[in-house]
């Protein structure tokens, strides 16, 4: 069965800057400036949340936010050359391949990115399962970020069906996966959590844009924030849109500084 082109499967209408009906989210987020910069690529961190800051329902942020989100989280994926997530996300949402339709594909070839994004996976264990078709049936051969605590036959297993990049401790480092991908001419890497791994790069001062979807829900519970990082910080951002769905607000974040100051 064809794909379908979800560009219309759901009407946004944009709140702001200018009160705009029908908003398309791939052409919008596909138009959206991210200028990288020279050493490294734009890094934005997409994430979902209840009006409570919970992140997860039952362990999974797939209940949050609707078809609202589900349409604008693909078009989000559709302008990244690398998709990064922590094995806890990957494990607890079920990741897969990626399953870009045949016209993102061909936009992306149009500006001149590969057809489909490739995923990188961060994990200091390697507790993955390397027979999901996340690692058996993707168009794009898996990334996986280590360091030197995972054992040496998981490594192993690992590099039979991905590229695995070691970093030279027991952490991996965000500066240092910007640094490969940058190597490998990504110009825009998508972090999709954990809130750990969002922290991380925050720490490091590596987020350039957040995409937050804020559903209309009360979760409670004991789910994580948005992002868990070593200490406390502020980094000012600017909103460059806020739009809604059926009282879901989805909203896009830039930096309102250059990075490192």
């Amino acid at each position: 069965m064809a794909q379908r082109d979800e560009r219309h499967l759901h009407p946004l209408r944009q709140l702001l800057p200018v009160p705009l009906d029908g908003i398309d989210p791939v052409a919008a987020h596909a138009a959206a400036e991210r200028p990288a910069p020279p050493d490294r690529p734009w890094v934005l961190v997409n994430m979902v949340a209840g009006v409570d800051g919970a992140t997860a329902v039952s362990g999974s942020s797939g209940d949050l936010g609707g078809e609202a989100d589900r349409v604008t989280f693909s078009a989000i994926r559709a302008v990244a050359d690398v998709i990064l997530a922590a094995a806890g996300t990957v494990r607890a949402d079920g990741y897969g391949p990626p399953r870009t339709p045949a016209a993102r594909r061909a936009e992306r070839v149009a500006r001149g990115q590969q057809p489909y994004p490739r995923i990188g996976v961060v994990t200091r264990s390697l507790d993955l399962d390397l027979a999901s078709p996340l690692f058996t049936d993707s168009p794009t051969r898996p990334l996986v970020f280590t360091g030197t605590g995972a054992p040496a036959e998981r490594v192993a297993a690992a590099e039979a069906v991905a590229e695995v990049v070691r970093s030279p401790g027991p952490d991996v480092s965000p500066a240092a996966i910007v640094r490969h991908l940058h190597d490998l001419g990504a110009r825009t890497v998508l972090v999709e959590g954990g809130p750990s791994l969002n922290g991380a790069f925050a720490d490091a001062d590596l987020v350039d844009e957040l995409d937050l979807t804020l559903a209309p829900e009360l979760v409670g519970g004991d789910s994580a924030r948005l992002l868990r990082g070593a200490g406390e910080l502020r980094h000012p951002l600017r909103l460059a849109h806020l739009w809604e769905a059926d009282g879901v607000l989805l909203a896009r974040y830039v930096r309102a500084r250059p990075p490192g100051r």
